[in-house]
C-alpha cells in the first residue's frame, strides 16, 4: 500500500463517506473543502460513523483513534499537491468540476484525478487537464461505508495504468470495481434515476401517494427501500441533475424530468438533507 495520502475534494455526504472508508482502510486522507464549517461537520460525521462501527464491534476504540489521526482537513487546494490520487466529490455542476480538474492538473502532474461524478462526462473533464490519461471516474454509492460498488469509468483519454490503479484502490477499500463506459448516467444511474423519475410522475399525476409507491415496490419488487425514499436519501437535487444530464446527453423525451421533481427542488425540498422531500424527516 502506498504511503502517499489520498486527497478528497468536497466534504459533503459523499466526500465524508469516501474519507471515512479511506482512513478506516489504513490510508491517510486529506479532505478539502472551501468552508471550515463544512470540514468541522465532516469530521464530526466521520467520528460518528466510526463510533457506530465500534458499537457494532467491527472496530476497536484504538483503531477508531488511529483512523481519525489519519484524517487531515484543509481549505487549501495546494495541500493536496503530494497526493497520489485525488478523488473529486464536489457538487454535480459541470463548470465547477471542470475548474477543479483544471486547477488540480496544474497542481500535480503525477496524481491520478478521479471523479465521483454520478453522471457527467469523464472525457469532457479529462479534456481540460494537462495529463488527460490520468483522469478516471470512481463513482461510489451512498452510504459509502456500506455499499460495495464502485463504478470505474474510462474516459476516451484514460490509460490502462490509471484504470488498473483505481481498480486496485477500490479493492484496498473493500469495494468491488465494475468497469463502465463513459455514457450519460453510466450504468446504475441510467437505470435507477429514470425509475425514481417515473415514481415521481405517479405522485405528480395523482396515481399514488409517495407512501403507496414505496410500499408497493418494497412488497411487489422486493426492493429494500422504496424509490422515493431512496430519492430522498440521494437528494432530489442530485436526482434532477442526473435526469437533466440524461435528457441532454441522449436527446430522448423519455428522460424528461418530472415537473413535480423540479418544483420540489426549487422549493428547497431536497430530501433527508433538508428535512423534507417526498417524505418528512426530523
Amino acid at each position: 500500500m502506498s504511503q502517499q495520502p489520498i486527497g478528497v475534494v468536497g466534504a459533503g455526504t459523499m466526500g465524508q463517506g469516501i474519507a471515512q472508508v479511506l482512513v478506516t482502510s489504513g490510508f491517510t486522507a486529506k479532505l478539502y473543502d472551501v468552508a471550515d464549517e463544512q470540514l468541522e461537520r465532516a469530521r464530526g460525521a466521520i467520528d460518528k460513523g466510526l463510533g457506530k462501527l465500534v458499537a457494532k464491534e467491527k472496530l476497536s476504540e484504538a483503531d477508531k483513534g488511529a483512523a481519525l489521526a489519519r484524517l487531515d482537513t484543509t481549505t487549501s487546494l495546494d495541500a493536496l499537491r503530494d497526493c497520489e490520487v485525488i478523488i473529486e466529490a464536489a457538487p454535480e455542476q459541470p463548470a465547477l468540476k471542470e475548474k477543479l480538474f483544471s486547477d488540480l492538473s496544474r497542481l500535480s502532474h503525477e496524481a491520478i484525478l478521479a471523479s465521483n461524478t454520478s453522471s457527467l462526462s469523464l472525457t469532457r473533464l479529462a479534456a481540460v487537464c494537462e495529463r488527460p490519461e490520468r483522469v478516471v471516474g470512481m463513482h461510489f454509492f451512498n452510504p459509502v461505508p456500506v455499499l460495495k460498488l464502485v463504478e470505474v469509468i474510462r474516459a476516451e483519454q484514460t490509460s490502462d495504468a490509471t484504470v488498473a490503479r483505481i481498480e486496485q484502490l477500490a479493492a484496498d477499500l473493500g469495494k468491488t470495481a465494475v468497469p463502465v463506459g463513459d455514457s450519460p448516467g453510466f450504468a446504475v444511474n441510467r437505470l435507477l434515476v429514470p425509475m425514481i423519475n417515473e415514481a415521481a410522475f405517479l405522485v405528480h399525476e395523482g396515481t399514488a401517494t409517495p407512501e403507496a409507491v414505496d410500499e408497493a415496490m418494497k412488497l411487489g419488487a422486493a426492493h429494500p427501500m422504496g424509490p422515493l425514499a431512496l430519492a430522498d436519501l440521494i437528494g432530489l437535487d442530485v436526482c434532477l441533475a442526473i435526469m437533466e444530464v440524461l435528457q441532454e446527453g441522449f436527446g430522448d423525451p423519455k428522460y424528461r424530468p418530472c415537473p413535480l421533481l423540479k418544483r420540489m427542488v426549487n422549493a428547497g425540498y431536497l430530501g433527508r438533507k433538508s428535512g423534507r422531500g417526498f417524505h418528512t424527516y426530523e
